[in-house]
């Protein structure tokens, strides 16, 4: 049965914090007073104010209790009842007004618990308001409970003092068994939820990073929750163990419970009509609108949950939208975008600028005995329309999917590819550099979004969007090696099958399992563009979990594609490292760069690239106690960032001598100024596929035939040439060509 604990009415409002966790000499209400100082002094109530708060229908258990600020006007205060200690700020004679909205300053119809209220508020028919710290020009109309526990923790997944460990609250992300659990704590980036996630075999590590989770807080019992200045709260019915920021507007939300809110004058938060949200912490500038539902959860700055969406056990990151769908255990990185109702997320992370698709249904443990698969995706992940991928699957930067209900476990390491399940020749197909090939204006288009976008007010992580960079061309260098090895391969596999010498057999036989002599075999014929490669099919090998054939297209043409990218992606950063500084010759120039070595790896951490020997770095700073909070791991990523240009430019270096043979530092002007011709002539061939992409809508008959003539699809859709984005393509290229011609003028 229903437990109900009958107490006398005198208690009501007092022992807020339990005896037995009240420290010597403290009173219930020493946390409060060091979380709220006002301004204005607090003094006891005269007699006759008493008397007219009484006349106004007002009644408190004790009067000696309720405090108030001058001047003091009693007539502002109609039909409440006060329990414990209440102090009120400064009301005067005006009315508030937000959103047409307009209500009288005072308080009104509403039953008030041991609370701080500032100046100048309206609270009208809350029902219950209870140890909560009110801001100044605060309006909370006809809420049904707003209340604060002596146990609160706003969301963060620590524990209060005689707590055990089963009440604590974690985020179960990237698996739904639980394995990758994290803690969340008020300010946790989305590099920390990575970190926090990862290397589940170092135990040190784990056991040091729940140790920092729980130093961010303190434990004590007895913390007010808190509205900040200019917060509306109207028509909602439960707010519980809520800490809000300023500026917030709240609205005809079901249920908030355990929260922290965050919001400022710069960076407000608005939560909508049905919403229920449990669990979680949410970053300034979000927007839930529409009976959203989420639970166990971290929003980063600048999100929109919307139109019934759920969100469940994940972390999502800055600047993303999920609406209508469901996502569940899953770790997204910043700038996600999932709009539609049938869509489904589980057991994923995602690396960031992810787009979901209408019927996508990723990371469905249905092929699996239990739930314990993963999914990962480098950023730019599109699974087009009605996708479905099984868990394990694994996927570079900037795959998409096309249509397809994929029957096995893929691992795609080819960035920039379109992946297609063609069913009626039971095969897998990938087509490697696909967007430069075909859909140049889209890639494009959305790295500069993604960048525009980003309305952080604190970066406190450097994220990177563009499609070139280290985590994307390192996987271009990996993937030219793949196409060498499976060039050699598809061809040996062809020659045996054509009719050939027992000792040329024997001499394809050996070759097949040494890596490194297919790998050279496979450049030769790719660079030498031998004619019997126009006629032979390419099959992968390790890219699906079945038997049958993983056919590779347009091979050569994506591998010519790629190694193009990475002379034009290094010469890109040199000149954007030459505009830091002045270097009057190449040799001056050449002077401060180091001797080429073995690219170094990088990671994706939260959607700041970081090296992995600096991550290395950290995680034995941590192993040694020389980072002792998440504090120092964000000051860790602060220094990244600025050293990221120049590691950057290094890792492009390292990469075109790994690939071409080319070395920068010894390289001479004349060679030097090949590389910018190319250079110039890849950045061109970008900047027209960036036209000719988003020419073929405007030329093609089915998307013309809806509009009665041109003028009419050119008053719906815009006109080609009028598109800005094009436009400042062109400008940008333009930039870069003089830029690099006169650098070259310079050094001549």
């Amino acid at each position: 049965m229903n437990q109900i604990i009958k107490t006398p009415l005198r208690n009501l409002g007092y022992d807020f914090i339990p005896q037995e966790f009240l420290p010597e000499g403290k009173d219930e209400y020493y946390l409060r007073n060091e979380q709220h100082k006002p301004v204005n002094a607090y003094r006891p109530l005269k007699l006759d104010e008493a008397e007219e708060l009484k006349k106004n229908g007002n009644t408190s258990d004790d009067w000696n209790l309720v405090m108030v600020t001058d001047p003091f006007l009693p007539e502002l205060i109609q039909q409440c009842k006060f329990f414990g200690l209440v102090r009120i700020g400064l009301l005067e004679p005006y009315y508030l007004e937000f959103h047409n909205l307009r209500r009288p300053v005072g308080l009104y119809n509403s039953n008030i618990i041991s609370c701080d209220i500032g100046n100048n508020v309206v609270i009208d028919n809350v029902n219950f308001l209870s140890h909560y710290i009110i801001g100044n020009d605060v309006i909370l109309i006809n809420v049904s409970e707003i209340e604060t526990t002596d146990h609160a923790k706003f969301g963060n997944g620590i524990l209060k003092e005689g707590e055990p460990e089963s009440l604590r609250i974690k985020l179960e992300v990237c698996n739904e068994n639980g394995g990758r659990s994290i803690i969340p704590f008020d300010g946790m980036l989305p590099g920390d939820a990575w970190l926090f996630s990862r290397f589940r075999d170092d135990t040190d590590l784990q056991d040091k990073l729940g140790l920092f989770s729980d130093q961010e807080f303190d434990n004590r019992r007895g913390y007010y929750g808190t509205i900040g200045d200019r917060t509306v709260i109207k028509n909602c019915k439960i707010v519980k163990d809520v800490k809000i920021g300023t500026d917030a507007y709240l609205k005809g939300a079901n249920k908030l419970k355990n929260l922290t809110i965050h919001s400022s004058a710069l960076s407000k938060t608005q939560i909508g009509e049905g919403c229920e949200l449990v669990n979680g912490i949410i970053g300034p500038g979000c927007r839930i609108f529409y009976g959203v539902k989420a639970v166990r959860f971290i929003l980063a700055s600048n999100s929109q949950l919307k139109y019934g969406a759920r969100l469940i056990n994940s972390y999502l990151g800055n600047n993303s939208t999920i609406s209508c769908c469901e996502v569940l255990n899953s770790l997204i990185f910043p700038a996600h975008e999932q709009h539609h109702n049938n869509s489904f997320l589980c057991a994923s992370m995602l690396m960031g600028q992810t787009n979901m698709a209408a019927g996508a249904t990723i990371g469905s443990n249905h092929n699996s005995r239990g739930a314990d698969g993963e999914l990962i995706a480098g950023r730019g992940f599109w699974p087009g329309l009605c996708v479905s991928v099984k868990h394990n699957s694994r996927f570079a930067s900037f795959i998409i999917l096309a249509k397809g209900d994929y029957p096995a476990e893929l691992d795609i390491p080819f960035p920039f590819s379109l992946v297609s399940n063609d069913a009626s020749n039971n095969e897998l197909v990938i087509m490697p550099a696909y967007w430069f090939m075909h859909n140049m204006y889209a890639l494009a288009r959305n790295a500069w979004k993604y960048g525009d976008r980003d309305k952080r007010l604190e970066k406190s992580q450097m994220l990177e969007y563009d499609y070139m960079a280290p985590d994307s061309v390192q996987e271009i260098a990996a993937g030219i090696e793949q196409l060498q090895l499976i060039t050699a391969r598809s061809w040996l596999r062809h020659r045996n099958h054509a009719t050939i010498s027992k000792e040329d057999f024997q001499v394809s036989h050996n070759i097949f399992s040494d890596e490194a002599a297919l790998k050279k075999q496979g450049r030769q014929l790719l660079e030498s563009n031998d004619p019997s490669l126009h006629s032979i099919p390419f099959i992968a090998e390790g890219v699906e979990n079945s038997s049958r054939k993983v056919r590779i297209l347009k091979l050569l043409k994506a591998y010519n594609i790629y190694r193009e990218l990475i002379i034009h992606y290094a010469i890109q950063q040199i000149m954007v490292h030459v505009g830091t500084g002045y270097y009057n010759t190449l040799a001056a120039f050449q002077e401060t760069l180091p001797e080429n070595k073995k690219p170094e790896s990088w990671v994706n951490a939260g959607g700041q690239l970081i090296r992995k020997s600096a991550l290395d770095k950290l995680i034995t700073g941590i192993h040694q106690d020389r980072i002792q909070s998440w504090n120092d791991i964000h000051h860790f990523y602060i220094a990244e960032a600025g050293s990221y240009p120049s590691d950057k430019l290094h890792h492009a270096l390292d990469t075109l001598w790994i690939v071409h043979g080319i070395s920068i530092r010894n390289i001479n002007l004349v060679d030097f100024k090949e590389l910018a011709r190319q250079s110039i002539a890849t950045a061109e061939w970008i900047t027209k596929g960036i036209f000719n992409s988003r020419k073929k809508d405007y030329l093609n008959p089915f998307r013309k035939m809806v509009y009665e003539n041109q003028e009419e699809m050119d008053q719906v859709i815009g006109k080609l040439e009028d598109n800005g984005f094009i436009k400042n393509q062109d400008a940008l290229f333009g930039e870069y060509r003089s830029a690099l011609q006169d650098q070259i003028q310079k050094w001549s």
